[in-house]
């Protein structure tokens, strides 16, 4: 059972290629006319797209292209696809499938990726239920800003949410006496908004349950349209309890390595698709990260590094200010040949509020792992353990400090040193397939502009 890829008719035999989705490679049916159901070929109710059902024998095949091939006995049209099916054999731009996001999983790139995509989560559950991580639902619906950086998703009950309401003219919004909105009558009664981050709330269960992580969809309302940025994304972020950035460092590093081998060890026909087809040379590039050292480094021996290199950026540097993509991969790619850097002890002043301060007063004790291509795939750092730091941090961000109150209260009762990270999964799967825009590492890419499907 499966969809049509190609058809081809010709006076005494018909060539059907049939693909179900579980691999890249199609079947190929071979149909005489004798076969019952050939009718169906001839009334055309089997074309390129059509769902169909196949009996029939497995033979050695006559062809080069293919090891064996469907001897077909019986075959039965169980949905007919119309004349307009917009994927044929010939080959269509990735900008046009994401219009038509429905039926590009019926492609060869899109269903390798998603099957890489799959193998990818999968591995991420079994490193992280084989190093004794217990797997926390971080929500969805969140009163506070992980990143401080306002670009949240409100969610709301005070605009009507219904289809029919969506097109008409909005009255009736409650106010204070200042001409606010008056949020103690919505829903939640405070304002609310999607979570752009799990992390604060691991938090909560890593100082109860030692090692935890999250991974779920995380969502961001930044306004870039580029081929970097998504909406709405999935974010993997563990949680180390009794850890510093050492270990954090290497439970990435482990991480990193352990999904990589699985993909590669189990999706190996996917991967040699995506080495000829889309990024020559991926799979040597993964093989070396699963078995080489990461090289480390501190973010002033980088910002060195950076200054003296005989290449023009198109982002000015000077310590102090945040790496841009172009500077994570020279330093991979251009630097170190290929392998993964982590870069540690970033500026406090470009880092987010939670992030431990080193005793040097100016920098915090974050890392970030950079690889080739993608850039940074991992950012993550030792938490600030000490209730007096974060304290003053956060009066020196001025951030309210009531908004905090129980992660303040984590510091309070049996703090402990802890580290963590946050991966944007999305980027893993780009890291891992080659495929160069964030939209195609993703089933439905949430983008400014479009959320059609």
């Amino acid at each position: 059972m499966g969809w049509v890829r190609t058809l081809r008719v010709q006076s005494s035999v018909t060539f059907i290629e049939v693909n179900d989705g579980s691999c890249l490679s199609n079947m190929q049916c071979v149909m005489d006319l004798e076969a019952e159901g050939y009718d169906q070929v001839e009334t055309g109710l089997v074309t390129t797209g059509a769902s169909i059902w196949v009996q029939g024998t497995v033979v050695k095949s006559q062809g080069s292209k293919q090891k064996v091939e469907l001897k077909v006995i019986k075959i039965v049209a169980v949905g007919k696809s119309d004349p307009s099916y917009p994927i044929q054999k010939k080959r269509v731009s990735r900008e046009f499938l994401r219009t038509k996001a429905h039926l590009r999983p019926r492609t060869n790139t899109f269903g390798a990726v998603a099957r890489v995509r799959n193998a990818l989560a999968y591995a991420t559950h079994k490193f992280f239920q084989e190093n004794g991580f217990v797997w926390v639902s971080s929500p969805i619906i969140t009163a506070s800003d992980c990143e401080g950086a306002g670009e949240q998703f409100c969610v709301t009950t005070l605009i009507p949410g219904s289809q029919e309401a969506a097109n008409s003219p909005v009255d009736g919004i409650p106010k204070t006496k200042d001409g606010l909105i008056d949020w103690s009558q919505d829903f939640f009664g405070k304002p609310a908004f999607l979570t752009v981050s799990g992390q604060l709330n691991a938090e909560t269960y890593a100082t109860a349950l030692s090692d935890v992580y999250t991974f779920g969809p995380t969502f961001r309302a930044e306004n870039s349209n580029t081929s970097r940025h998504l909406a709405e994304f999935w974010m993997i972020e563990p949680e180390l309890a009794f850890a510093d950035l050492n270990d954090d460092m290497a439970c990435a590093t482990a991480y990193l390595q352990y999904v990589v081998r699985h993909v590669l060890e189990n999706c190996k026909e996917d991967m040699e698709f995506f080495n000829t087809w889309i990024e020559k040379g991926i799979i040597d590039r993964l093989s070396d990260v699963a078995e080489k050292d990461f090289v480390q480094l501190t973010y002033t021996d980088a910002i060195e590094l950076l200054l003296k290199a005989k290449k023009k950026f198109e982002f000015p540097l000077e310590w102090g200010c945040d790496l841009q993509s172009e500077h994570e991969r020279y330093i991979t790619e251009e630097v170190f040949g290929g392998c993964p850097v982590i870069i540690r002890d970033y500026p406090k002043d470009i880092k987010a509020f939670y992030m431990r301060q080193n005793d040097d007063g100016k920098t915090v004790a974050a890392m970030d792992l950079l690889v080739p291509r993608v850039g940074e795939l991992t950012g993550g750092s030792q938490r600030e353990e000490r209730l007096e730091y974060l304290e003053d941090r956060l009066d020196e961000l001025k951030l309210n400090k009531q908004s905090f109150w129980w992660y303040l209260d984590l510091r309070r009762y049996g703090s402990v040193p802890h580290a963590g990270f946050g991966l944007g999964f999305e980027r893993l799967v780009q890291f891992a397939t080659g495929i160069e825009n964030i939209r195609d590492a993703i089933p439905f890419p949430r983008v400014p502009g479009s959320a059609e499907f």
